[in-house]
């Protein structure tokens, strides 16, 4: 059973229609269109949501194979490192935050930070993503500073910090523009802005997910800003607030719209490429009261995105929150591309309340050649850096972490 058949036995999205007329008929023009690598509107892509899920998906992996190399799935070597989980935002979706009272509160010194880089360094990794609580104990000394020790202990490692959640904090509490703050923190040694905080970039949805929440135009303010000093960034969405099909719609044309811009005025520094997971509220306060979304809602959605993104090349799967199976599956849905090992994520995690926060380099080669594609690893803007030796990798049979874990699962 190919990828496609099986995601046609799925059960049916759950999600509410954006249109109060309910869905619109069957009609392939919009599809057809999209086939042919024209821009689809609004209106447009939303009539996808109503086709059968094979017929989009099968236009969204052609899409993929004409924009990137159609024989290559890639991946990134990093770690997130969430250097406090003391928090004063207080999402209702969120379950690693803690405020600074509660026993398991955290803030990372310097040396332990160091301390998780040389265990990245051990395998081979380039990158990592420091993200953080917004801290309200934490002065710019901190950052700055942290910035500073990794790039004199850690020299090759790419440093991804600060979501614009974080950034908002800082140019709010320090006294500094938005420019003058990211000159700073670029100084210190920040090299790109992760996409965190994005979520549904609709205000109507934020406000009811969490009411503190940076809004749509403060984050699109702040990744402008990176993207036009230079800074590498990522787009990001999650589906599961239940949002209607209009409000998913709406999410990636302001992606495409502010890709469009960076592409004209930047030197083509845009985002670098876009990541879709769906909501984890198990462990959370929204857990009974947000819908969340099935498989078959992820893989439609990002199956819309690769469609609705025409600028935009490079599109993450998401095995940490979706399993590897439906990773896998998503290599056919219009993805190109498997993330990264992580080595640890404890935000998505925690929500969820499972223990799916890192993968081996053997596991998303397996999956990668399972699937019919080329494994590369790539550093954090999508760039190969080598082609691992595949039958070395799989013939490690005393290193095979999968029988314990159960891969695909």
């Amino acid at each position: 059973m190919t990828a496609l058949d099986a995601a046609s036995q799925v059960a049916p999205a759950s999600v509410a229609s954006g249109s109060a007329a309910g869905p619109v008929a069957l009609d392939l023009t919009a599809l057809e269109r999209a086939e042919r690598g024209e821009r689809l509107s609004a209106g447009e892509l939303e009539s996808l949501y109503h086709l059968p899920l094979p017929e989009v998906a099968a236009v969204a992996h052609d899409l993929r194979m004409q924009r990137r190399d159609p024989d290559v799935v890639s991946f990134l070597i990093d770690r997130n490192i969430n250097y406090t989980n003391v928090c004063n935002v207080g999402c209702n979706f969120c379950a690693f935050y803690r405020t600074k009272r509660q026993p398991d509160s955290y803030t990372l010194d310097y040396e332990q930070i160091s301390h998780k880089i040389r265990e990245l360094e051990a395998v081979g990794g380039t990158r990592i993503l420091l993200q953080g609580g917004v801290n309200p104990e934490l002065g710019l000394d901190y950052y700055t500073g942290m910035l500073r020790h990794v790039k004199a202990h850690h020299p090759t490692i790419q440093i991804d910090a600060f979501s614009p959640e974080e950034v908002l904090f800082m140019e709010k509490t320090f006294g500094l523009s938005l420019d003058e703050l990211l000159d700073t923190l670029i100084e210190a040694g920040l090299d790109g802005l992760p996409g965190a905080g994005g979520e549904i970039l609709e205000d109507d949805v934020r406000k009811k997910a969490a009411p503190a929440r940076i809004r749509s135009d403060d984050w699109f303010r702040i990744i402008d800003a990176a993207q036009r000093k230079g800074l590498y960034t990522i787009a990001t969405m999650v589906i599961g607030f239940g949002e209607t099909y209009a409000q998913r719609v709406s999410h990636l044309l302001k992606i495409r719209a502010q890709q469009d811009k960076a592409l004209r005025e930047y030197g083509g520094n845009g985002f670098f490429g876009f990541a879709l997971w769906t909501l984890q509220t198990e462990h959370t306060r929204l857990h009974g009261k947000a819908p969340g979304a099935t498989a078959h809602e992820y893989l439609q959605q990002l199956a819309v995105a690769r469609i609705a993104l025409d600028n935009l090349h490079n599109l993450q799967a998401s095995w940490p929150a979706q399993g590897f199976k439906v990773g896998q599956a998503a290599l056919y849905y219009g993805a190109n591309d498997l993330g990264s090992t992580m080595l640890e994520e404890n935000v998505v995690s925690a929500a969820a309340g499972h223990d799916r926060h890192r993968a081996t380099v053997r596991e998303l080669i397996r999956i990668s050649v399972d699937a019919g594609f080329k494994p590369a690893i790539r550093n954090s803007r999508f760039e190969i850096l080598n082609y691992p030796d595949v039958e070395a990798f799989l013939s490690r049979s005393a290193e095979n972490p999968e029988g314990q874990r159960g891969v695909g699962a």
